[in-house]
This record gives C-alpha cells, sequence and structure tokens, in this order.
C-alpha cells in the first residue's frame, strides 16, 4: 500500500492567524501529519506580575545554576520537548507541526529559552510571540529545576520587552506552582485582543540582549585597582526582578 508524501509545514501566517485567533494545532502522534485546531473552554495563563519563586527557585538562578541562553538552540528544544517521557509516551509535536515551527523560528516569531550545564542542554523551553503576546508551547526538564529557570527568565524577559500575556494553554501542576491561573475563553480572547491591539513588543532577543549588557555593566565606580565594584550578573537581575514583583 503506497502513503501518499509528507504535507508541507504550516505557513507562517497561517499559524499567527490561528493564534491571534486563540487557536493552537496539536497532532495526535508524532508521525501524524493531520492536525487539529485546539481552542481550550478554559485557558491557563501566567500573570507577567505574578509569577511565583520559591526560595531554593530563586537561589538556584541567583547562583546561576544553569547558564541561560535565548534562541541558541531552538532545533534542539523543540526536539527535546517531543521526546517520549514516561507519563507521555506520545507526543503531540508531530515532525510536521515541529517542521512548522522551525520556520516560524526563522520568521522571527518563536523563541527558546535553554538551560545548560557543563555544555549540555538540560531544559529549556519554546513559544510563538506576536505583538505584545507569548504562547508559550512546551517545556522540558533533564536536571531539577532547569524547566522553571527557563520560565523565570522567560517571564522577566517578557515584562522588559513590553509584552502583556503569557499563555501556557492548559493548566498543569508545574504551572500551578510558580502562578499560573486558569481564566474563562472569553477573558483570555479579551486578554488576546488587547494585547494585539498594543502593537509589536520589543524582540525577545534584544532584550535578552540588554539584560546580559546590563548584568555586565558596574554599579559603581572602579576600586583601585580598577575592578568594577558591585557588578551584577544576569542571574541575580533576574532573581531581584521576580522577588520584586512576586
Amino acid at each position: 500500500m503506497m502513503h501518499g508524501a509528507p504535507m508541507s509545514p504550516i505557513s507562517a501566517t497561517l499559524l499567527l492567524n490561528a493564534y491571534r485567533s486563540g487557536l493552537f494545532p496539536m497532532a495526535d502522534s508524532r508521525g501524524q501529519d493531520e492536525v487539529y485546531w485546539v481552542e481550550p473552554r478554559e485557558r491557563a495563563i501566567i500573570p507577567l506580575d505574578g509569577f511565583r519563586c520559591s526560595r531554593s527557585l530563586a537561589k538556584a538562578i541567583r547562583q546561576e545554576r544553569f547558564a541561560v541562553t535565548c534562541n541558541a538552540a531552538f532545533p534542539q528544544v523543540i526536539d527535546a520537548c517531543a521526546a517520549p517521557r514516561p507519563d507521555h509516551p506520545e507526543t503531540w509535536i508531530s515532525h510536521r507541526i515541529e517542521a512548522s515551527y522551525r520556520a516560524l523560528h526563522k520568521a522571527g516569531h518563536a523563541h527558546s529559552i535553554e538551560c545548560w550545564q557543563g555544555g549540555a542542554l538540560v531544559g529549556g523551553l519554546y513559544g510563538v510571540g506576536f505583538e505584545r503576546a507569548f504562547c508559550g508551547e512546551s517545556m522540558f526538564s533533564a536536571v531539577r529545576d532547569a524547566s522553571k529557570v527557563a520560565l523565570a527568565w522567560l517571564v522577566v524577559l517578557l515584562g522588559r520587552a513590553g509584552y502583556r500575556l503569557l499563555d501556557c494553554q492548559f493548566m498543569t501542576e508545574h504551572l500551578a506552582s510558580v502562578g499560573a491561573v486558569a481564566i474563562s475563553r472569553d477573558d483570555y480572547l479579551r486578554l488576546l485582543a488587547g494585547a494585539v491591539a498594543a502593537g509589536p513588543a520589543r524582540g525577545l532577543p534584544e532584550a535578552y540582549a540588554s539584560l546580559v549588557a546590563s548584568a555586565a555593566a558596574p554599579v559603581s565606580p572602579p576600586d583601585s585597582a580598577g575592578v568594577p565594584e558591585g557588578s551584577s550578573s544576569p542571574g541575580k537581575l533576574i532573581a531581584q526582578s521576580l522577588t520584586q514583583t512576586s
């Protein structure tokens, strides 16, 4: 029995129009070409001023247990998110959906946050950004707290870039533990419409570069040996931002 050729990736225009309408694609399995468009009756969001940063998470961020990057390994992140897990042997991220988001990333509308340890990618997330809305798609963690650190960085970067909405799609215990709340479809659509009407936000990679540059700048004049005093670090800036808003 002959099978048809694999279906082409979903176009960036169709994907973005779907997100602006409150829809996102899913598939039944990794090898399934067909996608269906989902619009949950109840939506999970993380208020950008309501991220719940536990003491242990803040410590992990301040101590920089992970090196965190933005858009440094998008293909690897989405591939890791699609990998089978003990509690989820099958994934909704089909090869066609993965190819679609890789193309969207190249077009500048899909982004990833990566956590590295010892040179290895141990956690991260990816999602879609448009106007002042960011729709988180999936995350993975091979080391404890790696995905939470990536999410913490995302929240701060979105705030710095002027975003208004962080959509997490479906509520989970993991998301609830960091401050996600469930809202109705109608409430979500109102927030989404406001975020779209507000116009373009600053780019997420630019917000990341700005934060890293801010951390590298001395906060006081050099000492007698010519060494800047009081220099911060990206992790300390992230932790400080979260503890001020949580």
